[in-house]
């Protein structure tokens, strides 16, 4: 029986500036090499686009729901795109519910899908984070910075990488963040508090995709396992 893996997707990856074709060229090619032993899931993000419209709506003084719901048709939008980058290989329905994604896993090798509802403080991230507690399964988070740090990485160089976190510490430190449409942080705080209630192992690794292939071979890769 194959494994299912759910993804998340940083959106910034799938769209930076323009499609980062390179990138998603070698993301199908690493999720090929695994069809005959994983099913997947991949819960895609909005990133730069979602950023872009939250901006101008926020500007405008529109209410968090609102850039909130701008955010989810971006992931869509994504999710929708990845579908059609994959061809026969994935879902040709975007599936809007977690239902609909389970019940699209029997018939595809992978299955994309932005996020599935609207919900106070959360992102894409709670999103993969419920899909991985549905189909008892471990939650990768792809992002733009190859773990999780001490701070953020790209602003402060002397941030030190973290190998390993339990559930917990992740949590309070998700948590101490004030939550705003379009935020940045690896893991939203809904999904940080959801692996950490369901003890859901989760790993956050970054774009250099040898990672994710031996990761999925359980050879060591570099990145941050969040358990225990």
């Amino acid at each position: 029986m194959k494994k299912t893996i759910v993804l998340s997707l940083g959106g910034s990856l799938i769209v930076p500036d323009k499609i980062n074709h390179l990138f998603l060229d070698k993301f199908k090619k690493t999720l090929e090499k695994h069809f005959k032993t994983h099913k997947f899931v991949v819960v895609c993000g909005g990133g730069t686009i979602a950023r872009k419209y939250i901006s101008a709506l926020r500007e405008e003084g529109k209410s968090e729901k609102e850039l909130s719901l701008a955010g989810i048709r971006a992931t869509r939008m994504n999710a929708k795109f990845m579908m059609q980058f994959f061809g026969k290989q994935a879902n040709d329905t975007l599936p809007l519910n977690m239902e609909e994604v389970k019940s699209a896993l029997p018939k595809n090798s992978v299955v994309f899908c932005g996020a599935l509802r609207y919900a106070k403080k959360s992102t894409s991230d709670e999103t993969g984070a419920k899909l991985a507690r549905l189909l008892d399964t471990d939650f990768i988070n792809i992002t733009n910075v190859p773990g999780l740090f001490t701070d953020n990485p790209k602003e402060n160089k002397k941030a030190k990488f973290i190998p390993k976190q339990s559930w917990s510490a992740f949590a309070k430190r998700a948590n101490k963040i004030k939550y705003k449409a379009g935020q940045h942080f690896v893991l939203d705080q809904q999904a940080a508090n959801l692996i950490k209630k369901h003890k859901i192992k989760t790993y956050i690794i970054g774009q250099n995709l040898t990672n994710l292939d031996n990761l999925l071979k359980d050879k060591k890769f570099k990145g941050t396992t969040i358990q225990g």
